[in-house]
């Protein structure tokens, strides 16, 4: 039998809760609790659209041109986004990725980037999916296997569900007091400001209606644990939520108007990021790891 697209299919399971984990780019491409989507799912056939549930390393996001100079070095990688000028999303997207520990309710995905052409390092990374009493946890760990510093972002793109229909009669609601402004030619930042009193304040939850996101968050509010939350909620009241650990400074929010129109506005991408967009080229939030050195991240997702 021919494969589906995404490659060797992994399901964890706690209770009513499912999740399936791909061998192609170790990402998650179902989430469900009680039977209810968490996660919006791409199908078994269907080749991973709009990065649904991928480990976007060793960035996230776009970075224009695909340059970068790094400890005095200049590098150059492929534009996978071309109509734009940019790279995007990392380098990890369509790779094999291995299943190194197995359970029940956990597995871990495992790969190593190899030095490569714009990239000539060497990172160990490991993404653990574990499902128990409160939900979804996800803990990526990179590590510099090379003998040279490197650069290092990381960011997943899961896409919250509304359960059914569309995102637009959800409320959403996410503690941020400030977006990044993009341009509308390449998405790539041109600024920020502050959120109160504009359309993409949502400290209050409010109706998502038509309105169009594709804008990082940063100026999380967070709770006694550390945790910063998106909560999508839909008409049937359940509520899709998501939360990062404070190792993640900034939330991208994606309701997915460019997709393909079947799969429009039919999730919310809540996108966990160290750094923001084109950071390789700015330097913000760049994480040097030095030989040996590794960097861990942790996300959730659950339904309530």
């Amino acid at each position: 039998m021919t494969p589906p697209p995404s490659g060797q299919q992994l399901e964890i399971t706690h209770g009513d809760q499912r999740a399936t984990i791909v061998e192609v780019g170790g990402g998650v491409r179902t989430y469900t609790a009680g039977g209810r989507d968490v996660l919006h799912p791409y199908d078994l056939d269907a080749m991973c659209d709009g990065a649904h549930g991928a480990p976007l390393i060793p960035w996230p996001n776009r970075l224009a041109d695909g340059r970068y100079t790094f400890d005095g070095k200049d590098h150059q990688v492929a534009l996978t986004e071309p109509d734009k000028h940019n790279a995007i999303h990392g380098l990890l997207r369509w790779r094999s990725w291995q299943a190194t520990e197995r359970a029940a309710d956990r597995v871990v995905m495992a790969t190593v980037l190899h030095p490569m052409l714009g990239y000539p390092f060497t990172l160990a990374v490991q993404v653990e999916y574990a499902l128990g009493a409160h939900g979804l946890s996800v803990v990526t760990t990179a590590t510099n296997v090379g003998d040279t510093p490197c650069p290092y972002g990381h960011g997943q793109h899961p896409y919250l569900s509304p359960g059914r229909g569309t995102i637009d009669a959800c409320t959403l609601q996410l503690s941020a007091d400030t977006r990044i402004l993009t341009d509308r030619q390449r998405q790539l930042p041109i600024g920020s400001e502050p959120v109160a009193r504009t359309p993409f304040d949502f400290t209050t939850p409010r109706q998502l209606k038509n309105l169009e996101v594709d804008s990082a968050f940063t100026g999380l509010g967070r709770d006694a644990e550390g945790k910063a939350w998106v909560r999508l909620t839909g008409t049937d009241g359940a509520t899709a939520a998501l939360w990062v650990d404070e190792t993640y400074p900034i939330l991208e929010l994606y309701t997915a108007d460019t997709l393909a129109p079947a799969r429009r506005r039919t999730g919310l991408g809540a996108e966990p990021m160290t750094c923001p967009p084109n950071a390789f080229q700015t330097g913000q939030h760049v994480i040097r790891l030095d030989p040996g050195q590794s960097q861990t991240t942790t996300w959730g997702a659950n339904l309530s």
